[in-house]
């Protein structure tokens, strides 16, 4: 929200009084506690007649230091609030002369005495940023509504990245950013999953802790300051550092919640019916059998809206005209091995019978006078479920609870965005409060239903809509986003923006959801798509399965579709990274290389995991730039070389792209390119690339627990090769020669110039 009218005056209708110094402190053992006047108090008659700002600097965790403010402290908070796992944090108080000094960890607040009133935060030697003199408003906007609003520096060379999914510009710099959860497609500045929390490029995050509708100005009004407001009489935020942007995120998403774990079988292919697309189980057969006959391996299938019938989204009852034996056929379906997804929202329209249950329970949510609120966008007379109630989550999840009894594993679980804000909610909640904080608790319900029936370990979602601490529940995808280029190009940036918002796992409509998808696109968004986190086929009015764009289609779409598959050891591995650490398997460029400031503005490539950048491919020459970070990588598909801290610009076929390889890594490929899940630590290959000094893979389960350990070590003579528990794998040096061992427990050493026999051939071990 704008309020300044250029650098000394405020906009017509808006009233603004600032803090101005520190009057007084209180003490104690945890918390730092300032008391901040509108206007400078010389004298005790001063303190007569006039505002202040309350400040309270606490520490939910090491690292993190939060910054309460606060006019009216007598406002009830109804909730709903972000669930903040907090624990025990050591902190120290101290005043100085000039300062009060609060510490947590190595992150530490100073805040001026007197005037000028300044809080500067630093990270052990490294200055992060600062509240400056006028940044600490207490304002009445020009319709009524009091906010608290702060500003935070920019410094030179500074970029700002996060805010959520958004679909516009990656660095945020420049950026008016509203925090509210909207249904508006991925060409806009619209979202469907907003995130209070920015990250800076100086080793820092921001998040603001208010479900409500935060407004950011990212360096939009003053230019070198991040202002953020909020309505009302009181404002959270924490600063948020570690060494590293990785920490960063990895203490955001301790206080905020660690990704799940979703299953294995998750990473394969899904396929989906499309949106509008006329469909039956002739239709649904002869495109699983289609997928089989064309060998591509296919893990889910997912049924969209019209599972329902018309006009009755939702029901939760399969259309008798279109599957009349609809649990036979979830059988056969499973029967070839597949995991069966159901598309649903949190709403009922009038005509479906499950709306006369919820109007007679007092399932939905309501306007003030006890009516049942309603309207006719996307479904006639449509209601939202209060997922507040306890009756109607029970209500709900037992309707849900009757379609996993069918063989149903997985829910779509779309929508969740347009939530009215004049309605009551059950437990009394504030409804514009709620307006975010709903998609946490309709996935929420939805995911825990599926641990409580599947058990956690199976539980995944397909989610849209996201909040705060959404990141708990995966899958989410990219939204409705239109068939080319430049919506295959904002997708990506969403994404990357998404994981730098504490997501760890993401997904997109491959070829694009609105109609329209040309051949060409197909092959370039598959490429993508089945090297992203998650990997669907879905569309609007169009059926997405590869032979309808040609025969080249369909063998991109199995190639790509067994190279997922084969690395699905790896892929494991990059997961339970996401789930312990907080990082997303797709990663922006800043975050694997902050030290390398050519990284810093990259939107069109990513680190999938540690070892593997992407560099997708946005036109139909097949031409592609992308820059390659320091070291010697190797293109895993082709063996080529690329030397580092350069850009190329080079052409691709469809069988190929930049997928490059990090010097000194070791990716482990499994046996198997049919399924998802599978034992990845049998007949495992491992591909050595660039080895130099010491290099060691870990390889987990399908759980993600660490079961065996590759070590390579280059000698001056030649490689040491061990496995702490393997008993049979290959070594595949990449643009050099192979081996094949079979007694890792050992250890084999392997002196340049050795000849092996290898099948029906010889190598050699050489530079």
């Amino acid at each position: 929200m704008k309020y300044s009218n250029g650098g000394w005056l405020v906009k017509e209708g808006f009233e603004v009084d600032y803090a101005a110094h520190i009057y007084d402190a209180r003490l104690t053992e945890d918390q730092l506690t300032l008391y901040a006047p509108f206007n400078y108090t010389a004298h005790k008659g001063a303190t007569l007649d006039g505002g202040m700002l309350t400040i309270e600097l606490t520490s939910p965790r090491a690292d993190i230091i939060g910054v309460k403010m606060y006019h009216h402290k007598g406002s009830v908070n109804k909730g709903p609030n972000f669930q903040l796992h907090t624990e025990e944090s050591k902190v120290q108080i101290e005043e100085t002369d000039q300062h009060w000094l609060f510490s947590s960890g190595k992150l530490r607040a100073s805040i001026t005495k007197g005037e000028n009133l300044t809080i500067a935060f630093q990270h052990g030697d490294r200055q992060l940023t600062a509240s400056r003199p006028r940044s600490k408003a207490y304002l009445k906007d020009d319709k009524g509504q009091m906010h608290i609003s702060e500003q935070l520096t920019i410094d030179v060379g500074e970029l700002i990245y996060g805010l959520g999914e958004r679909f516009s510009a990656f660095i945020k710099n420049g950026q008016t950013v509203d925090i509210w959860n909207e249904d508006g497609g991925t060409g806009t500045e619209q979202t469907y999953k907003n995130i209070p929390f920015y990250l800076s490029n100086r080793g820092y995050g921001v998040f603001v802790n208010s479900p409500d509708k935060v407004s950011l100005e990212v360096g939009s009004e003053k230019v070198s300051r991040v202002q953020f407001s909020v309505p009302g009489e009181s404002m959270e935020y924490f600063i948020i550092a570690g060494e590293t942007l990785k920490e960063v995120l990895t203490n955001y998403t301790e206080l905020t919640g660690k990704p799940s774990l979703p299953p294995a079988w998750s990473f394969g292919l899904w396929l989906s019916t499309s949106f509008l697309t006329d469909y039956d189980e002739t239709t649904v057969t002869s495109f699983v059998d289609g997928m089989e006959e064309r060998d591509i391996p296919l893990e889910v299938f997912h049924f969209d809206c019209l599972w329902m019938k018309e006009y009755e989204w939702c029901n939760f009852v399969w259309d008798e005209r279109m599957f009349p034996q609809p649990k036979a056929m979830l059988t056969r379906l499973k029967a070839k091995g597949l995991k069966i997804c159901v598309w649903i929202n949190p709403y009922v329209g009038q005509k479906s019978p499950m709306f006369d249950e919820g109007m007679a329970g007092g399932y939905f949510l309501k306007r003030e006078n006890g009516d049942v609120w309603q309207w006719d966008k996307w479904q006639a007379g449509l209601a939202v479920i209060d997922f507040t109630n306890p009756e109607a989550v029970t209500w709900y999840t037992d309707k849900l609870r009757g379609l996993m009894g069918m063989g149903v594993d997985s829910f779509k679980t779309d929508f969740g965005e347009r939530i009215p804000t004049d309605v009551v909610y059950h437990n009394g909640a504030n409804a514009d409060k709620m307006h975010n904080y709903y998609a946490y608790l309709y996935n929420e319900v939805v995911f825990n239903l599926l641990k409580e029936v599947r058990g956690e370990s199976e539980a995944v979602l397909f989610a849209r809509s996201a909040s705060v601490g959404s990141q708990k529940f995966p899958v989410h995808w990219g939204g409705d986003c239109t068939s080319d280029y430049p919506s295959m190009a904002e997708s990506l940036r969403a994404g990357l923006s998404f994981g730098l918002s504490g997501f760890g796992f993401w997904s997109h409509d491959i070829g694009g959801f609105e109609a329209g998808c040309s051949p060409d696109l197909y092959k370039r968004w598959t490429q993508f798509g089945l090297l992203s986190s998650h990997s669907r086929y879905h569309g609007s009015w169009e059926y997405k399965v590869p032979w309808l764009y040609g025969e080249e289609a369909v063998e991109v779409t199995r190639e790509f579709t067994k190279l997922k598959l084969r690395l699905m050891p790896y892929l494991m591995k990059q997961a339970s990274l996401s789930v312990v650490q907080g990082i997303p398997m797709m990663r922006a460029m800043v975050l694997e290389f902050p030290e390398d400031p050519a990284t810093h503005q990259l939107d069109r490539q990513y680190m999938l995991g540690d070892d593997l950048l992407v560099a997708p491919i946005f036109s139909e020459e097949g031409q592609v730039d992308f820059y390659v970070p320091e070291g010697k990588w190797t293109n895993y598909l082709t063996n080529e070389s690329h030397e580092g801290k350069r850009w190329y610009r080079e052409t691709y076929d469809y069988q190929t792209l930049p997928l490059l390889a990090r010097p000194n890594s070791l990716i482990v490929e499994g046996n198997n390119d049919s399924q998802a899940e599978y034992d990845y630590t049998e007949g495992i290959t491992v591909h050595a690339f660039e080895i130099d000094g010491t290099a060691q893979v870990e390889i987990t389960d399908k759980l993600g627990v660490t079961q065996a350990n590759v070590t390579i070590i280059k000698t001056e003579t030649g490689y040491h090769i061990s496995s702490d528990t393997l008993k049979q794998y290959t070594v595949l040096f990449r643009n050099r020669k192979g081996l094949k061992l079979h007694d890792g427990t050992k250890g084999t050493e392997c002196p340049l110039g050795t000849k092996i026999d290898v099948g029906n051939y010889q190598i050699e071990i050489s530079e």
